[in-house]
């Protein structure tokens, strides 16, 4: 029997008028696996990451996240099967300002199960895990960049998802942050999800077990960057 992989996308296709963003992209993700995408601004890589997220759907293709389509549920299923099987890493923490840390990272759980206490508890554990039990009360408005994007890491992994999608994670990080938050997403594998990093940085790049480069909307897989890249 073939198991399938956590995520499958099919020659996926967005168009925004006239204009291809992305073009006729397949990639498959395991469970477990970390998979970098680098490539020049503007060449679709977050285009691609929303449509692999369900925040997009795509003109044409496939796509499969746990074996689910998702271009075949409605709004509502849709987004509740993002909430369960999605967790989202961007590279500015998108935290609540006015919640605490401890509470931002209990909210999806909140929303998905309903039950606040099993929230909490699942968030004080991921508090722990990524050194940040002191922290948990501090409102997130006086995290430093890199208290808050652990944050967000753990924020992604409160529901157990599937896959994690992480958009230029260290981007706005100083180097002990970049090592401290690149720490916290080794742990997203070893928790047995599948994890897309989309980056700038080559090193960021290299901590992935394979590496993928985008190119006016396509997919190659590649170790040597092409021109442009940084």
């Amino acid at each position: 029997m073939t198991t399938l992989p956590t995520l499958h996308a099919h020659g996926l296709v967005r168009r925004y008028g006239s204009k291809t963003i992305v073009d006729h992209v397949s990639i498959s993700i395991d469970a477990g696996e970390s998979v970098s995408l680098m490539g020049t601004s503007g060449c679709g890589k977050t285009t691609l990451l929303h449509i692999l997220g369900t925040l997009d759907r795509p003109d044409e293709g496939q796509l499969l996240i746990a074996g689910e389509d998702p271009t075949a549920l409605g709004e509502k299923a849709c987004a509740r099967l993002r909430l369960a099987t999605v967790g989202f890493v961007f590279q500015q923490s998108n935290l609540l300002p006015g919640l605490s840390a401890r509470e931002n990272i209990a909210l999806p759980a909140w929303r998905l199960s309903g039950r606040r206490a099993d929230a909490f508890e699942r968030a004080d554990m991921l508090l722990a895990r990524f050194g940040l039990k002191a922290r948990g009360d501090a409102p997130a408005r006086v995290l430093s960049l890199g208290e808050a994007q652990r944050v967000a890491v753990a924020r992604a992994l409160v529901n157990r998802p599937r896959v994690v999608l992480a958009d230029e994670p260290t981007g706005s990080l100083d180097s002990a942050s970049t090592t401290a938050v690149l720490d916290a997403l080794t742990e997203v594998c070893a928790a047995g999800s599948a994890l897309l990093v989309v980056t700038h940085d080559r090193q960021v790049a290299a901590r992935c077990g394979r590496q993928l480069v985008m190119h006016d909307g396509s997919l190659a897989p590649s170790l040597q960057l092409p021109s442009g890249v940084q």
